[in-house]
């Protein structure tokens, strides 16, 4: 990769080759789905958060277990209940009248990789637990700040909001996560391998990791030396301004997201090969980043999906 030291460069040729192991391996338990696969690595190695919503049943909980295996993270799953508590997820202190002092017992948010699974089954207050954690790498309890590992993955799974029980994710939490992928059915062919293939959580237990968590933060750090260049960020640019200034949302994309798309864009580049972001790389990644982040007008009888889809084909490629 040019702009890197030969050192760096065959450091970075075996990271590559790990990271490709990686996916190919999640892959192989998550049949169909190599899109999806593709940019939940991308958001994993923008340092990003994930938010997966679909349908019980079509493999969201396989693939964050999947992608603990196979980078060799500390996995914990939580299911949000509408009776979890936030010490449920952060920890408590316990007092122990022999030595006289509070003693803190963390919770299942201090791990590297953590399943919030069916997290707007949860209220509010339980779902707000996961703000600081997110966003700064740290949580805050009784007045003590306590750090998270690094790195730190937070993988979330929603059902449809007109499913009973739910309580939407506010907006606060909504922008925390960098990307929002669904999953949806398999096609015929897949789903007729699932039907007769070895059950996928055998094959999971087979699995091995193909990389560390030090292999993980590497790469990271790889990611963000990334080149774009002026035209491409005219092309972010664009792209932000035009969701600020069109009738068919009601509210434009922050500067953070911008920020997020760049490294996500720079992500993809990375496990693709690249040491430089194309449009098209802005392109695949931009609707998982703004789906969850925007909303059409009451009324409009369109979809979000479908109006980022012809914002992009408007937007013009420098």
């Amino acid at each position: 990769m040019s702009g890197i030291s030969v050192q760096e460069s065959t450091t970075g040729s075996s990271l590559q080759d790990r990271l490709q192991q990686a996916m190919n391996s999640v892959n192989s338990i998550l049949l169909g789905k190599e899109r999806q696969v593709e940019l939940a690595f991308s958001c994993l190695l923008a340092r990003g958060h994930l938010l997966i919503e679909d349908l019980p049943g079509v493999g969201k909980t396989t693939l964050a277990h999947a992608l603990a295996t196979v980078i060799g993270a500390h996995y914990q799953r939580i299911q949000f209940t509408s009776d979890l508590l936030p010490a449920d997820i952060l920890g408590v202190s316990i007092y122990r009248r022999d030595r006289e002092e509070f003693e803190f017992h963390p919770g299942p948010i201090f791990s590297e990789l953590i399943l919030a699974d069916e997290v707007n089954r949860a209220t509010p207050k339980s779902q707000s637990a996961l703000l600081e954690a997110m966003a700064e790498g740290q949580v805050t309890i009784e007045s003590t700040t306590h750090g998270l590992p690094d790195p730190f993955f937070v993988i979330a799974t929603q059902n449809p909001l007109d499913l009973v029980g739910t309580f939407p994710l506010p907006d606060s939490q909504l922008d925390r996560f960098l990307l929002s992928l669904t999953l949806g059915f398999p096609d015929p062919k897949v789903e007729r391998e699932l039907l007769t293939a070895e059950d996928r959580s055998k094959v999971l237990v087979k699995t091995s990791a193909a990389m560390s968590t030090a292999d993980v933060q590497a790469l990271q750090e790889q990611c963000q030396r990334l080149h774009a260049s002026e035209a491409l960020l005219d092309y972010i640019q664009a792209l932000l301004a035009e969701t600020r200034n069109s009738r068919w949302f009601e509210t434009g994309l922050s500067p953070r997201a911008g920020i997020a798309l760049l490294h996500c864009g720079k992500a993809l580049a990375f496990i693709n090969g690249r040491d430089f972001v194309t449009s098209e790389d802005i392109k695949r990644v931009f609707p998982a980043l703004a789906r969850h982040r925007m909303t059409v007008p009451h009324g409009m009888e369109v979809t979000v999906e479908e109006q980022l889809t012809s914002l992009l084909n408007q937007v013009a490629i420098p």
